[in-house]
């Protein structure tokens, strides 16, 4: 509870139930979460229109960061210290487990720079690793 009221004045955003909620899901968990697993967690209190507001404000200001899957829908992980307003430094490998479909950040493997040809211009770069996990092995 300490921690998210901690991130949520250092982000300079004011607090409120649903946020400290959101956010307390993410600090007790280390994984990736879904939309309805945020929804889950939260245990239904707050409309989903809140739920999202809730997750968009903390995308753009640097607190979350989205992760795509291959069904195209988004996942959200806690930031590290580093990623502000506007600007998110999340350049690291996404890992999702084919057995129990855990998404988690490997904060510690880093993307590769990626040389484009001239003429290109990079807006995002995510790199998705599948494999299994160490509690599925």
């Amino acid at each position: 509870m300490q921690e998210a009221l901690t991130i949520l004045k250092k982000h300079k955003l004011s607090v409120t139930e649903a946020r400290m909620a959101v956010l307390n899901v993410f600090t007790d968990n280390e994984e990736a979460l879904s939309h309805s697993e945020i929804e889950n967690h939260t245990s239904g209190f707050f409309d989903r229109v809140t739920l999202y507001r809730t997750l968009q404000t903390f995308v753009e200001k640097g607190l979350i960061h989205q992760i795509p899957t291959t069904d195209n829908s988004v996942r959200y992980a806690l930031c590290k210290e580093h990623c502000e307003e506007g600007h998110h430094h999340d350049e690291h490998v996404h890992f999702v487990c084919n057995d129990c479909n855990r998404t988690i950040c490997l904060d510690h493997v880093i993307i590769p720079k990626v040389r484009l040809p001239k003429g290109f211009q990079t807006s995002q770069v995510d790199m998705i690793v599948k494999g299994t996990c160490d509690e599925c092995k």
